[in-house]
């Protein structure tokens, strides 16, 4: 498998999670919670699913680097795709972690900074090693 594809995997994959994530907790914020594992008050779901418009987002920008994965000349608007979803993950996972911190949220939700958390360091990780511009031409 060459890097080329194992980054199309990539963004296939972060796309697909964040995309349906992102239209379940916008169609069905309680049931994605279940699903997830985790709790939040009856009064919170409208503002869940107002996150999930922006999970979704997060989700067809992958699906955007997905597409740009086909085209080398574009390596700058992949690295500006991994930058912006990296610092809103990176966003993500502080938020929760800061929450979880302080009581506002069960422990449960650090799956959640963690998987964010994760994802953002590679994206950093790959951004600042050139991962992208190394791609075979």
């Amino acid at each position: 498998m060459t890097s080329r594809h194992i980054l199309l995997a990539y963004q296939l994959l972060t796309g697909l999670s964040d995309t349906s994530t992102g239209l379940l907790l916008l169609a069905a914020p309680a049931l994605t919670l279940h699903l997830m594992r985790l709790q939040a008050p009856a009064a919170a779901l409208p503002y869940l699913s107002y996150i999930g418009a922006f999970v979704l987002s997060t989700g067809l920008a992958c699906f955007y680097g997905a597409l740009l994965t086909a085209r080398p000349h574009f390596t700058a608007r992949l690295e500006t795709v991994w930058l912006l979803t990296a610092l809103t993950r990176a966003s993500v996972a502080l938020f929760v972690v800061i929450q979880v911190t302080t009581g506002a949220l069960p422990s449960g939700w650090l799956t959640v900074a963690a998987s964010d958390g994760a994802l953002a360091l590679l994206q950093f990780i790959g951004l600042t090693r050139g991962w992208l511009r190394d791609e075979p031409k």
